[in-house]
């Protein structure tokens, strides 16, 4: 390859242009008051080719997560990392066209994402949590650096990239923010969900599955090619986060995407976006403490992903509000038991474009005010209140078009989806988030227990295992077990303890791997999993994280060792759940095993932890870690930096 060969037309390499036709509408006024930055942005545009007759118009920045390089025909020039980006561009093009209607200004900026079902079992899992702040990072400072910004709207759809953006508009207040979920894929016609074909891996290899039938479920469980997952894991659950916090137009989370109902969405949420300009209302107007609470009411109720316990704590964080605890998500869910019967939940396990179709968050919220849980007073970017909207919707013909559609599409009654609450009681429905104490986790951990298998489940409601423990410092050891690639292959009745997987030890990776394999395994049901990382939704025996302290952070899980005995009872009526090491396994007490072991010997941060992710670690830690949502604390971080600095001698 010749690098330095003349080019084909050395004519057509111009040295100057004419520049744009025209003149900025510039005054006196604006020439004297206005900053060289501002008038020279004004330069910019038309430099862009927008007509400069135009640009004094309202700025509006689109703010979103675009992934990949689609064709005019949608064929992909260049992949995205996930669906869930892959069509974003088609709501951003949507909203700049309704405010050009206006005669607004349309800016677009993007920050996309990384997809935490391509990064599993890998190293680019390690990245996945800290993404989440530095993406809020970059996206508040996109916004900031457009100074005569009107208005925001931020389109996002996936795991980290749709709670970076709740936090971002959310610590930029003072803005008319309006949020664009970006939908969901919908389900294959014929074959798995998204959910269940991330573990053709571990099932082919324990044999329950055919080489050609791995091949085709691995191949066409993406209905469509746009949207998050079709499950309610931590991207579906965000959508429906967002909407119930009052930041998106009604009936927004969920939409199927690239569907015309999906960008009029975009539409709708541009002319908001007008709305609470002319009005004055900003996002801070819309994130109260009663806003808050919706949110958990809601994730509640549709049995959401245990991921937004990190989530929604660092939204109100950036939004100034008091940190939610686990103790305040307990006493929600034991308020309202879940009546959302979604993947990966059951007893059906409906795909989310159902819970969508069935009326998505207006009809779980219209339930909730029934039951006299909702706070309906709190606001919505739309100017209504929660009781204002939810009357127009019950009635709205929108509400029984979508509900029809579910029954003449799929032959499911709405009611069936979004359980009337008091039937869900009856068939034995119960709250989605269970929080654990013991010796082994002092402070706490976390385990959806509305994931465990019903087979499994006593009489009583109550979950009860005694097991040995096997212990591993390495979700890819973890994993070879299971799939039994190892000489010592995982067991039923065994008690997977994986330590050393929190933010210290390596960013705190997601184990859907290891969770989703145990729902899908036929013998995973008899296993339980015990560890200081985290997981979404998908889990059947007991999978309980957020383990803390975590083991690198002196935690006393890190002194389990194989062979020991530990039990586990978690009740899902009262969401009281004991998580206690018994004894070794040559029968010597706890008591004697917690005070004298020392840590795992091969506990150690992973040898491939990012730099990044390392401080990223460091600076959660002082904001409060996990139980905190994982946010920089400014002040505390100032504060710890500065005794340090004294400590060490410094000035």
């Amino acid at each position: 390859m010749d690098f330095f060969a003349a080019p084909p037309d050395p004519e057509s390499l111009l040295t100057s242009a004419k520049g744009p036709r025209g003149q900025l509408p510039l005054t006196d006024e604006i020439l004297r008051d206005w900053s060289s930055g501002d008038l020279f942005g004004l330069t910019q545009s038309v430099g862009m080719g927008f007509d400069p007759r135009r640009v004094l118009g309202d700025q509006y920045l689109i703010l979103s997560t675009q992934g990949g390089l689609r064709g005019e025909d949608g064929s992909p020039l260049a992949l995205g990392y996930h669906t869930g980006h892959w069509e974003i561009g088609l709501l951003v093009r949507a909203a700049a066209e309704q405010i050009t209607a206006f005669d607004g200004v349309p800016f677009s900026a993007y920050c996309s994402d990384p997809c935490d079902g391509r990064s599993q079992g890998t190293r680019g899992m390690f990245d996945s949590l800290p993404y989440r702040n530095d993406a809020a990072i970059v996206m508040r400072r996109l916004i900031r650096s457009l100074p005569r910004r009107k208005a925001v709207i931020g389109i996002a759809t996936c795991d980290k990239g749709l709670p970076a953006m709740m936090m971002a508009l959310a610590g930029t207040g003072g803005t008319a923010n309006v949020l664009v979920p970006g939908g969901v894929t919908l389900p294959p016609t014929v074959g798995e969900d998204a959910g269940k074909v991330q573990s053709i891996g571990v099932r082919y290899t324990r044999g329950e599955m055919s080489l050609e039938e791995a091949s085709l479920e691995g191949c066409r469980a993406c209905g469509t090619p746009g949207g998050g997952c079709q499950f309610l894991g931590t991207a579906a659950t965000s959508q429906v986060v967002a909407e119930a916090l009052g930041m998106t137009v009604p009936h927004a989370a969920l939409a199927p995407s690239g569907q015309p109902i999906w960008t009029q969405l975009a539409r709708n949420s541009a002319d908001v976006a007008r709305q609470m300009v002319a009005t004055g209302v900003t996002m801070q107007d819309i994130l109260t403490e009663d806003s808050l609470y919706n949110a958990m009411l809601i994730h509640a109720a549709v049995g959401g992903s245990t991921n937004l316990l990190l989530h929604i704590p660092a939204i109100a964080a950036a939004a100034g509000l008091p940190r939610p605890t686990a103790q305040t998500f307990r006493q929600i869910n034991q308020q309202v038991p879940r009546f959302v019967d979604c993947l990966p939940n059951g007893p059906v396990g409906h795909p989310t474009v159902r819970l969508f179709l069935a009326g998505g968050v207006p009809e779980v919220a219209w339930h909730l005010r029934e039951l006299g849980l909702l706070k309906s007073n709190a606001r919505t970017v739309t100017g209504m209140t929660w009781d204002e909207l939810l009357d127009q919707w019950y009635v709205s013909d929108r509400r029984s078009a979508c509900r029809e559609r579910l029954q003449q599409a799929d032959g499911v009654d709405p009611d069936e989806v979004i359980v009337p609450p008091a039937t869900a009681r009856q068939r034995g429905m119960t709250s989605t988030v269970c929080f654990p104490s013991g010796n082994l986790c002092p402070e706490g951990s976390v385990i959806k227990a509305t994931s465990i298998d019903p087979s499994v489940i006593d009489e009583d409601d109550v979950y009860r295992k005694r097991g040995q423990a096997r212990v591993f410092v390495s979700e890819r050891d973890a994993i070879a077990a299971i799939k039994g690639q190892t000489d010592s292959p995982i067991h039923p009745g065994e008690i997977i303890v994986l330590i050393g997987r929190g933010p210290l030890g390596c960013g705190m990776e997601e184990t859907y791997q290891i969770t989703s394999a145990l729902k899908y395994l036929s013998f995973g049901k008899e296993i339980a999993l015990l560890t200081d990382a985290r997981f979404s939704g998908v889990s059947t025996g007991a999978c309980i994280g957020h383990i803390g302290p975590e083991a690198l952070a002196g935690g006393p899980i890190a002194k389990v060792r194989d062979g020991d005995w530990i039990e586990i009872s978690v009740d899902r009526r009262t969401l009281d759940g004991q998580v206690d090491l018994i004894e070794s396994s040559d029968g010597q007490p706890a008591e004697t095993l917690l005070r004298d072991r020392t840590p795992h010997p091969d506990l150690a941060v992973e040898a491939e932890m990012p730099e990044d992710t390392r401080l990223w670690a460091a600076l959660q830690r002082v904001g409060g870690g996990t139980w905190g949502g994982c946010v920089y604390d400014v002040d505390e971080i100032i504060a710890t930096l500065e005794a340090g600095i004294k400590a060490r001698g410094g000035l």
